[in-house]
C-alpha cells in the first residue's frame, strides 16, 4: 500500500485530496525512527525483526477482492474520502472530498472530485493525462505512458496528484497492498458498512495500519480506514466507496471534457518548496 499526498496540486493551485493507502508507483519512504525505548541505559539489545504473520483467510479475502477489481473491463464507483488534520486547539478536524471514478482498463480514466476544498478533473486517454480546475479555468496537458499504472506513476511524478483509492485502479491490486505486509488477519463481519455485509480484515506493514471492509458477496472493496505509524498525531483517514458498476457501457467521450478543451493552458508542476536562490558569497563559501 502506498502513502498518499494531503493535497493534489494542480501547477500551484490545491486540490484537496485525502491520503489513505500509498500508492506503489509513487510510495514515499518511511520516515518512521527506532523506538527510543530500547536505548535506555541497561535495555537488552534490539529484537531481531518479527516474521510476518498473515492468515490465511485474510489473504484468500485480499486476493479476491483483487481479481474481482482486475477482471473488470470497466468500473464505475463513488469515493468519500476523509482525511483528519490537526486543529489549533488539538483535537482534529474532519475534511472531506467525493470523487466520481470511472476506468477502462488497460489505458483510460477520469476522476472528477468535488466537496471540500476546489473541484477538480483528471482526465487520461492512454495518450495524454490532463487535470483541469474548473474554478479557476485552468488546465494542464501533458503526454502519458500507455497504461493507467504508468499514467498514476506519471501524475504524482509530475505534479504530485494523488488519489486516495489508487490501489483500486491498478491492474495488480494485491501486489500493491501485499507489498512489505508484516501482519494481516480476518476480524470478522459487519453489516452496516455500504448498506450490505461485509468482512472485515486488518492488515499493517512498517509504516500503516489498515482496516478493509470487504463485501461478503461481490468481493468489491466497501471502506478503508487507516493510520500511519509514524505520524505522532496518530489521524485517520478513511475511504468510503459506493456506486459500484463492472463492465458497463462507457460513452467514447467518457474521457475528455469540451470545458476543459477550452481552458487556459499551464504546466504540470510539483509543489515542492523551491529553495531561495544562492547569493554570490554563499556560492563561494560552498565551494571552499
Amino acid at each position: 500500500m502506498s502513502r498518499i499526498e494531503n493535497r493534489i496540486v494542480l501547477a500551484g493551485l490545491a486540490l484537496v485530496a485525502l491520503v489513505l493507502l500509498p500508492a506503489r508507483g509513487g510510495r514515499a519512504e518511511s520516515s518512521q525512527k527506532p523506538s527510543q525505548a530500547g536505548k535506555a541505559k541497561g535495555a537488552p539489545a534490539a529484537a531481531a525483526t518479527v516474521a510476518p504473520k498473515l492468515d490465511p483467510k485474510a489473504i484468500a479475502l485480499l486476493q479476491a477482492m483483487s481479481q474481482r477489481l482486475a477482471a473488470a473491463h470497466a468500473m464505475s464507483f463513488t469515493v468519500l474520502s476523509t482525511e483528519e488534520s490537526p486543529s489549533r486547539h488539538g483535537p482534529p478536524l474532519a475534511y472531506t472530498t467525493l470523487s466520481d471514478v470511472t476506468l477502462q482498463r488497460p489505458d483510460k480514466l477520469r476522476v472528477i472530485t468535488t466537496g471540500d476544498g476546489p473541484a477538480s478533473e483528471f482526465y487520461y486517454d492512454g495518450k495524454t493525462m490532463s487535470a483541469f480546475a474548473p474554478a479557476e479555468n485552468l488546465i494542464a496537458v501533458a503526454d502519458a505512458p500507455p497504461t493507467i499504472d504508468g499514467a498514476l506513476k506519471a501524475a504524482y511524478d509530475s505534479a504530485a496528484i494523488y488519489f486516495p483509492f489508487t490501489d483500486v485502479l491498478v491492474a495488480d491490486p494485491y501486489k500493491d497492498l501485499a507489498e512489505g505486509l508484516r501482519r494481516v488477519y480476518y476480524i470478522g463481519q459487519s453489516s452496516v458498512v455500504g448498506g450490505t455485509t461485509t468482512d472485515m480484515v486488518a492488515l499493517a506493514d512498517d509504516r500503516v495500519f489498515a482496516q478493509l471492509w470487504i463485501g461478503a458477496d461481490d468481493k468489491l472493496p466497501r471502506m478503508v480506514r487507516a493510520v500511519y505509524l509514524d505520524d505522532p498525531a496518530r489521524l485517520r483517514q478513511q475511504v468510503e466507496f459506493s456506486d459500484w458498476k463492472l463492465d458497463g457501457a462507457v460513452p467514447a467521450d467518457a474521457f475528455s471534457s469540451p470545458r476543459a478543451a477550452g481552458a487556459t493552458r499551464i504546466e504540470f508542476a510539483r509543489p515542492d518548496p523551491v529553495p531561495p536562490p544562492a547569493t554570490t558569497k554563499g556560492a563561494k563559501e560552498k565551494t571552499k
